[in-house]
């Protein structure tokens, strides 16, 4: 076969793994991991092409690439000197493809031109470049665990059943997984029991769709976005949470939502224990009414068109009711027992070995919190929330739905008495629990949840189980830039450095420097968090506010903005030059910060009023820059220009005379 033709023609690409039900979490990740795998292998290997598309279903992963030419090589501009002679990039490329460079011809492109080599290979050889690539690409998925299967030694996601790959209209019949790749696949598991041979990757989606398969992830999931809003048009608002709309998408390949009711009376539990267990158990999308809360009705989507639509509906009613009637149950249970009864059985729960049990992190969070809210100004009921923060996590509700831990300490302090704010700092106490997740809104809240978290990030570094490459167990990436997004987005001008040596006293195990580990561990997520957030400032801005190691990030963070704006002035470049400048001269003459002036020698006029100058703004600038008004002490600062200039000029620095 040919990879393309002496006259420079291409052909389509078509990959497809046929497998076992692949896990639906992860299917979009892998399905978009195995693309680029593909696509930047084509581009490694210098081969042109044109766009690529992504199909991904319960049971497949599958790649089109369309139009694979030619072999590219560097642009013609780098290609030759000026004299016309082939430059080493030129040459090499030649050499690659067993040709000479004058045999090479151009590519003209929007882009610009390039060399490239059109001509028909041998089979053996396109073989060999596509099996690479493919390979290497799935070798490269994002796979936390592989698995065997039968007696076969390749290793997998789940098992592959079958293996597409055509050039054109051709197969390419390569191993793959320990499978010879063919150009039959399979339509819908029930519905199209037949197996489907396709013609070209250009019939691929439309042989699909007639097998009641839908390929593209991205329509099927908008195909399941419609139908559930239409089934829920009669019964008032269907939720759709994106979440879980991609986990349904990837658990079916020819989506069918059927409405169905649960019982009324379980309307009286919680709002997020009913979404919990119809939404995180069932995947059933939960409909609410028009005044906001939920009706009792639910729309599931189906994998099959069943001509009984009736009983599909009855028995996803059935299924969801003893779920319902358990939860109700959990709910009746754990309000027999207050939280404080809940919270003493703490002590019988390890939080981690070296660390002790849940009653001792909580009293250590409780010390920490009354210090932060103290400073926070958060009043005596911190130490209540304290107390009771991590009490649900031995109700029955939350060893059913541990998601809903916090959310369920809220409701039962509320039943039995507790006031409206240590409730919300109960709950807000995790907070934020993932990327863009919501922050405490509430003093109490910012203490408690700051608090627990510092404790954790301290206690997991002073016994050395701190992150390695991508493992981090106790999540103290995802703690430290809660920490910071609290203080910053809060607004809370809180000494870091100290909470943290706070914490490090407290821990059973005692580790030299911990706090300080930890501090230099929360501000390169600090400096991470600053560069994601495009706001203008560049690594070099933020290196140098960093530089200080300031214990209060949000003061860091003033500095910074204040730095951006000074930089704007058309004087900052003289002036952070002149600043250098100056810097220099006191490390040359081994002079430190401390600097005493002898008024009686200063004789040049300039010097005299230089002196003067500084002594009228220099008590201004400190009280600013005390104050956190960097932006104003920089200003003042601006204002010494002219001074400094006529300094420099008619002074002679360093004079021993």
């Amino acid at each position: 076969m040919k990879l393309a033709s002496a006259k420079g023609e291409s052909a389509d690409l078509l990959f497809e793994l046929l497998t076992e039900e692949l896990p639906p979490r992860t299917l979009l990740k892998l399905s978009t991991a195995l693309t680029q795998g593909i696509v930047s292998g084509l581009d490694k290997a210098c081969v042109a092409h044109g766009k690529s598309r992504s199909f991904a279903t319960p049971r497949r992963l599958a790649v089109w690439v369309k139009a694979c030419a030619e072999r590219r090589g560097p642009p013609v501009s780098a290609s030759f000197d000026a004299s016309g002679a082939p430059t080493q990039a030129a040459t090499a490329f030649a050499k690659s493809c067993q040709v000479a460079v004058s045999e090479l011809e151009h590519l003209n492109t929007e882009k610009g031109s390039w060399l490239v080599h059109r001509a028909v290979e041998a089979g053996a050889t396109t073989v060999g470049l596509l099996g690479d690539i493919i390979k290497q690409a799935i070798a490269s998925l994002p796979i936390a665990k592989r698995m065997r299967w039968g007696s076969n030694a390749a290793e997998f996601v789940r098992p592959v059943r079958g293996v597409l790959l055509l050039f054109g209209d051709e197969v390419v019949p390569l191993e793959i997984l320990g499978i010879t790749a063919g150009r039959v696949t399979a339509g819908h598991r029930f519905h199209a029991k037949r197996a489907i041979v396709i013609n070209s990757a250009k019939s691929y989606e439309a042989q699909l769709l007639r097998a009641k398969v839908v390929a593209d992830f991205r329509k099927r999931r908008e195909r399941i976005r419609s139908g559930v809003l239409a089934a829920g048009v009669g019964v008032d608002m269907t939720l759709v949470d994106d979440q879980l709309l991609d986990e349904v998408t990837a658990l079916v390949e020819w989506p069918v939502p059927i409405a169905g009711q649960y019982d009324e009376r379980f309307l009286a539990l919680p709002r997020e224990v009913v979404v919990a267990t119809v939404q995180g158990h069932q995947r059933y999308f939960p409909v609410e009414r028009s005044d906001g809360k939920l009706s009792g009705w639910f729309v599931t989507v189906s994998n099959i068109e069943s001509r009984d639509p009736v009983k599909v509906r009855e028995g996803n009613e059935r299924v969801v009711r003893p779920r319902l009637s358990d939860a109700a149950f959990f709910w009746d249970q754990d309000l027999k027992i207050n939280l404080e009864a809940h919270a003493a059985k703490l002590a019988g729960v390890i939080f981690q070995a070296k660390l002790g049990n849940y009653a001792e992190k909580a009293r250590r969070v409780k010390m920490l919190a009354e210090a932060i809210g103290n400073r926070l100004s958060a009043g005596p009921e911190v130490s209540r929330a304290a107390e009771l923060a991590k009490a649900d996590l031995m109700t029955a509700m939350v060893g059913e739905f541990p998601e809903l831990q916090g959310t369920m300490g809220r409701y039962y302090a509320l039943a039995q008495g507790e006031s409206t704010a240590v409730a919300l700092a109960i709950e807000e106490h995790y907070r934020p629990r993932f990327a863009g997740d919501a922050l405490p809104t509430s003093t109490l809240g910012q203490a408690l949840a700051l608090a627990d978290k510092i404790d954790t990030l301290v206690g997991i570094f002073a016994i050395d189980l701190k992150p390695t490459g991508t493992k981090d167990p106790f999540g103290l990436r995802r703690a430290a830039l809660g920490v910071l997004r609290i203080l910053l987005e809060g607004k809370l001008n809180l000494d870091l450095y100290e909470l943290l040596g706070f914490s490090a006293m407290a821990q059973p195990v005692q580790k030299t420097k911990v706090a300080e580990e930890v501090y230099d561990f929360i501000v390169e997520r600090f400096r991470g968090l600053l560069l994601e957030r495009n706001d203008g400032s560049t690594a070099e801005m933020i290196d140098a506010v960093l530089a200080d190691r300031g214990h209060s990030p949000l003061d860091v963070d003033t500095r910074l903005q204040a730095l951006k704006e000074f930089l704007k002035h058309p004087d900052a470049n003289v002036l952070t030059g002149l600043n250098k400048r100056i810097a220099n001269i006191l490390k040359k003459a081994q002079i430190g910060n401390e600097v005493r002036v002898d008024t009686t020698s200063l004789t040049e006029p300039a010097e005299v009023r230089l002196h003067q100058v500084l002594a009228e703004v220099s008590s201004s600038v400190l009280e600013a820059a005390a104050a956190g008004h960097y932006s104003l002490s920089l200003k003042l600062l601006m204002g010494l220009r002219a001074s400094v200039d006529d300094f420099f000029e008619h002074v002679m620095v360093m004079d021993e005379q």
